[in-house]
Order: C-alpha cells, then sequence, then structure tokens
C-alpha cells in the first residue's frame, strides 16, 4: 500500500519561498510509470494542480504558476519536494501530495494515492 505523508513549514512570510515535502512509504518514486504530484485546495475553493515529477525525473508544472514553481526529488529518501516562490497570502492553501499514471498526471480522476494534507498558510 502506498502511503504519503507532506511536511511543510506552516506559516510561511509574504515574499518568502514555501517548501513542501513528501515522503512516500510503500512503493518507489521511481516505479514505471508513475508520477508524482503537489495539489493544493485554498480556502473556499477547488483543487489547483501544481506540478509533478514522473518516475524518470521528467518535471510538468501548471502553466499559471510555472515561474514561480519549482519540484525536485531525493530517490535516496524516497521523496520529492516542491517550492512556490514569491508567496501571498492568495497562496495560503491545504497542499496535498498524489500519485497518478505518469500520462495523467495532472487529471484528478487519476490520482489514486493521497497525503492527508498539510495547511500552509502566508502571513506576516
Amino acid at each position: 500500500q502506498v502511503q504519503l505523508q507532506e511536511s511543510g513549514p506552516g506559516l510561511v512570510k509574504p515574499s518568502q519561498m514555501l517548501s513542501l515535502t513528501c515522503t512516500v512509504s510503500g512503493g518507489s518514486i521511481t516505479t514505471s510509470y508513475d508520477a508524482w504530484s503537489g495539489i493544493r485546495q485554498p480556502p473556499g475553493k477547488g483543487l489547483e494542480w501544481m506540478g509533478a515529477i514522473a518516475y524518470d525525473g521528467s518535471t510538468y508544472y501548471s502553466l499559471s504558476r510555472k515561474s514561480r514553481t519549482s519540484i525536485s526529488r531525493d530517490t535516496s529518501k524516497n521523496q520529492f519536494s516542491l517550492q512556490l516562490s514569491s508567496v501571498t497570502p492568495e497562496d495560503t492553501a491545504v497542499y496535498s501530495c498524489a500519485r497518478a499514471p505518469a500520462g495523467y498526471y495532472s487529471d484528478y480522476d487519476a490520482f489514486d494515492y493521497w497525503g492527508p494534507g498539510t495547511q500552509v498558510t502566508v502571513s506576516s
């Protein structure tokens, strides 16, 4: 059984960088043909896909936030991380990690494993 666990800063000041780390257990982030995504849900709004990193290290980003988003991985720790720069209060959300087949990395219906999510608040 694949499990994902997010770890985040809780509180970030405006203009700083938000860093979310997702630890995967019960499976490998290099397993063909999986992709691992960062997704958020702002208060009162729907899900927003942020970006993904595939089993082969390929990265994909939401066009609306591509300039501020970076995804990386540490295969030795079976972790992947999402960084969002220059945050504003509008980046306040519950941030989650999820897995989907590599060809469906932004398809909400395709995500089969999710982490519980972690609240990140942007405030001074």
